[in-house]
């Protein structure tokens, strides 16, 4: 049996599918630990509550996936296409999304915990509740962003670009002064 009809038939991957089509499959609750998703296109698939702890989805396209309530901790998702994706109420602490682009995604109520998301694209990006505390922010795009009510405590908002963002109610440090400088380019 090859690694994609494992997949299919077990929801299991043990390191595998580099570069895979797997866009528009089912699988949801797939255990997908530790396996190497590298330039895979998962375009539109569906992976509810999926366990990629540990995974390698850098390059990945991932646009419109649905990812809802699922455990990311620790995945690898640099320079990944996530527009349009599902990521809401899902475990994304200490990933690296360094240069993903996540224009229009759904976040709300993620755990993006220490996550480290420099150069991120998160343009119209929903982070409604989203948990971004101590995250890495640096350089990234939040332009017209969600932040309704996200913790932002501890996190690193060096030339975050923040133009038009909603930031009611956002959680801030403690007895430190709020020092945002707006980068309004497109």
């Amino acid at each position: 049996m090859n690694e994609l009809q494992q997949l299919k038939m077990t929801n299991k991957c043990d390191g595998c599918l580099e570069g895979a089509d797997l866009s528009e499959s089912n699988l949801n609750g797939a255990v997908l630990n530790k396996a190497n998703l590298k330039w895979a296109d998962l375009s539109n698939a569906y992976l509810f509550q999926a366990f990629l702890v540990q995974t390698n989805l850098s390059g990945a396209d991932l646009t419109g996936t649905d990812f809802n309530n699922s455990d990311m901790r620790n995945v690898d998702c640099r320079e990944a296409i996530l527009k349009k994706a599902d990521l809401s109420e899902t475990d994304l602490s200490e990933a690296d999304l360094r240069w993903a682009n996540l224009r229009n995604a759904d976040l709300r109520w993620a755990d993006l915990y220490k996550a480290k998301m420099s150069g991120a694209d998160l343009t119209d990006a929903n982070l409604m509740g989203a948990d971004l505390s101590g995250a890495n922010l640096n350089g990234a795009n939040l332009r017209n962003a969600n932040l309704t009510r996200t913790d932002l405590r501890g996190a690193n908002l060096t030339d975050t670009n923040l133009a038009g963002a909603n930031l009611t109610d956002v959680i801030w440090d403690d007895n430190k002064p709020l020092l945002l400088e707006v980068n309004d380019s497109t």
